[in-house]
């Protein structure tokens, strides 16, 4: 089966079912729970990905 680029997916649990790719962004999980800050700011350009983090975020803490 062919892996296509899911451009426009915002749900991490679809775009692992459906074996879309994906940048890994784990790393980020890390290096923000060892911050402990209050207030993390995430400022990237439109399309960049914000909100699949986010949700992928969701599913990493239940």
């Amino acid at each position: 089966m062919a892996r296509t680029i899911g451009i426009g997916y915002q749900d991490f649990e679809k775009l692992m079912k459906y074996g879309g790719f994906y940048f890994d962004k784990t790393l980020f999980i890390k290096e923000w729970w060892e911050s402990r800050a209050e207030v993390t700011l995430i400022t990237h350009p439109r399309r960049f990905g914000k909100t699949l983090m986010m949700n992928m975020l969701e599913h990493f803490f239940p």
